[in-house]
Parts: C-alpha cells; structure tokens; sequence
C-alpha cells in the first residue's frame, strides 16, 4: 500500500489527470502544478478532528450512495475475496479498526463530484490536455527531483 500524495507523483509524471485529498505529497503537488491542475477532493486538515469527533458521538449519516457500494462489495460480486474486514472499517462509530477512520465514508460525496468534473475536463480536450500532459509533468520532474530523499 502507497499514499495516494506518493501514486500522484506517478501520475502526475505521466502527464495523468490528478485527483486526490490535501494531504502528504499532494499538498506540494498542488503548490507546484496549480490549483488549476489538481482536483481536490474531501475534508480539509482543519476539520479532520471535529469530524472523528461527531462520528464517534454517531453524528455522521453516511451518504446512501456509499451505503449501496458497501452492500454491493458485500454482494460477493467481487468473489472469492472476502470485503468483511474491509467494510467493516468504515462502519461503527469507534473502535480500532473501526469508525471509518480515515473518512471515507464523509469524502465519498465529495469524490463523486470531484469525478464528475474530472470526467467534463477530460471531456473538453483543451482543458485537459493543458492541465496535465506537459505542466504537470514537467512541474513534477523538477521539483521532486531537486529534493534529497
């Protein structure tokens, strides 16, 4: 497992789209392509605690649409893997392993949308070939590339 700032550096290398939360390498991946160049999606830093707080108070109602995906994962449709474990994380209000820690369920809506504009940027050939394919990538190269890992 990687943390989707590390996957975008990829991405963005290749000239891909970006989509993702303001967290780890992202954050400098934004700064450095433009607020233009990546899609943002989910709970900001500052808000991250007030919400882990509400869900373990049972506050957050999940959205229905992520309700239908989990009861679709739990179908079996993705056999012979088994998704208990996995959907049971995102469920509860607390508890290790549990409560949905990393906020999944309260940034689905927010990926949703963010995909939706993804998908009409992508759509407009101008738009998205500017915003990914050369600044991006060359944006990237350099700035990562001057940093001592």
């Amino acid at each position: 497992m990687e943390a989707s700032g590390t996957s975008n550096m990829k991405f963005s290398m290749n000239g891909c789209i970006l989509i993702g939360t303001l967290d780890g390498a992202n954050v400098e991946i934004r700064e450095e392509v433009g607020e233009d160049n990546f899609f943002l999606l989910g709970a900001q830093a500052h808000e991250i605690t007030g919400l882990r707080k509400e869900r373990a108070e049972g506050k957050f109602l999940p959205d229905a649409h992520f309700e239908e995906v989990k009861e679709y994962v739990r179908s079996g449709v993705f056999r012979p893997y088994d998704y208990d474990e996995l959907i049971g994380s995102l469920e509860g209000n607390e508890g290790f392993g549990r409560g949905d820690y990393f906020l999944v369920g309260k940034d689905f809506p927010s990926y949703i949308e963010c995909q939706e504009k993804v998908d009409e940027a992508y759509r407009d050939q101008k738009v998205g070939s500017q915003s990914s394919t050369i600044k991006s990538c060359l944006t990237i190269i350099n700035f990562f590339n001057s940093k001592a890992w």
